[in-house]
């Protein structure tokens, strides 16, 4: 643990704020957005720039504390935040740089996609990330970055093109595909296991406006509109995005009073194509006679905050996922079963299409390796009472289970928790973990960033589970 003169030291040499226990402003500083975490540092070091991060890595290594680092605070393990440790806090530095000529944008590590989105819209452009603005941009890139845009243009580390990293050894390097090229292969998927990235650039995409919302349909309808989905989404055109869900019908608009509190399943749609053909495209959904069609021309930033009020800061989440190449009917008739028993308003199924853009990367490419998949699923058990902790992560683990054996076998790390072990790490990552291996060995040799899905060194490449034959 940092002993006061420690934390002394290290304000002494910080721009911005170490908070410590008996602060004022401790406890919202060590708050994230699971609020089922509930962690307690030892001192938090709100970082004004890189020189804050560089003193606060070198404080950190010199009196051997445990370190985590944090952006958005969204990880679904709470990875931001420490017990007992020193939590590197990027969230005051937010600076976003946009070039609209050259269709760049830089961004510091602690901002969030809402404000990226921002910037980036007054010139039409976006960069592919998510589906909540909350989100932040450093944890998302760095786990790879699936969301409305995916299958059109591919995930957001596909997108990065170069990244400023302080390491263990407090120094400040950038890493592009020319300037360590090992460095950039990894930060493209391997999480925050190899420094403090303190500013991404981005390539930036033409979106301004889309066509998209949700359309929902009763739950005695799942097995059916799951099972029409899997083949339709596969086969249109990649200008469509859509992810399938089981949700409760929020009592807010813009749902319908008639819907209000009623269990269903549904599609979340993004058209990025010419809002021209938005009818021909979506002919086929209304055929179906959904209970409601959500979809709608709206600003690109529109569609990605619109869950934002239903999922605050603070709400307790329980994640289990998996990526996906099939729904055979086996894993559909598990699907609904589950679907049935939804435990609380907030709990929820998803699953996020990722072909298209995302399958003309080759698996080795980049530290993420799933890109036959065909679906990023997740799985979460949501409600803001403690008292329902049990029984929201029973059935997201339950589901999980049932659901598991119909799976590609690895998950993607932003959608993993803390407690699935090193094996689940291992069988993120399949064949590239022994590469990963050797750039942790030669970055953070001494895995001083470890609060993260951890590339341990102790596994050698041969203990490593080969990877199934491509689909």
């Amino acid at each position: 643990m940092l002993d006061s003169a420690t934390i002394e030291h290290l304000s002494s040499r910080l721009r911005g704020r170490v908070l410590a226990p008996g602060d004022p402003e401790y406890a919202s500083g060590r708050r994230v957005y699971n609020g089922m975490i509930d962690r307690h540092p030892a001192a938090i070091a709100q970082c004004a720039g890189v020189a804050d991060v560089v003193a606060a890595v070198g404080v950190g290594v010199s009196s051997d504390a445990l370190m985590s680092i944090r952006g958005g605070g969204h990880n679904a393990g709470g990875l931001g935040v420490c017990d007992d440790g020193l939590v590197v806090d990027l969230s005051q530095m937010r600076g976003i740089r946009v070039d609209p000529e050259a269709r760049t944008v830089r961004v510091e590590g602690g901002a969030t996609w809402g404000e990226v989105d921002r910037a980036t819209h007054a010139y039409g452009l976006a960069v592919p990330s998510g589906i909540f603005s909350t989100t932040g941009v450093g944890g998302l890139t760095l786990g790879g970055g699936t969301g409305h845009l995916t299958r059109r243009y591919g995930l957001t580390i596909d997108n990065l093109l170069s990244a400023q990293v302080v390491l263990a050894d407090g120094s400040l390097v950038r890493a592009s595909e020319d300037e360590r090229p090992d460095l950039f292969w990894a930060l493209r998927g391997g999480g925050g296991n190899f420094g403090v990235v303190v500013a991404f650039e981005f390539r930036l995409q033409p979106v301004d406006s889309v066509v998209g919302g949700p359309t929902l349909w009763p739950l005695d309808r799942s097995r059916d509109l799951l099972r029409w989905y899997r083949e339709f989404i596969l086969e249109a055109p990649e200008d469509l995005n859509g992810f399938f869900t089981f949700m409760t019908v929020p009592p807010a608009p813009p749902f319908p009073p008639g819907l209000h509190g009623q269990p269903m399943c549904g599609v979340v749609w993004c058209w990025a194509g010419p809002a021209t053909r938005a009818a021909e495209v979506f002919a086929p959904v209304r055929a179906l006679g959904p209970s409601l069609f959500g979809v709608q021309q709206m600003p690109w930033p529109a569609l990605q905050s619109a869950f934002d009020s239903f999922y605050p800061p603070g709400l307790r989440w329980y994640w289990r996922a998996d990526f996906i190449r099939e729904i055979p009917d086996a894993a559909v008739e598990e699907h609904v079963r589950y679907a049935q028993r939804l435990p609380t308003p907030l709990s929820t199924m998803h699953l996020y299409p990722m072909d298209g853009a995302v399958h003309r990367v080759g698996r080795s490419e980049t530290a993420f390796s799933f890109r036959e998949a065909n679906w990023n699923q997740v799985i979460v058990g949501v409600d803001p009472d403690p008292a329902l902790d049990q029984r929201i992560t029973r059935w997201t683990r339950e589901y999980w289970e049932a659901v598991h054996p119909y799976s590609a076998g690895g998950a993607y790390v932003n959608f993993m928790m803390g407690d699935e072990g090193g094996g689940r790490v291992q069988a993120a990552y399949r064949d590239n973990y022994p590469r990963l291996l050797e750039v942790k060995r030669r970055y953070d040799p001494e895995n001083r960033f470890r609060v993260n899905q951890n590339i341990a060194q102790g596994v050698s490449a041969q203990e490593v589970s080969p990877a199934p034959p491509p689909a």
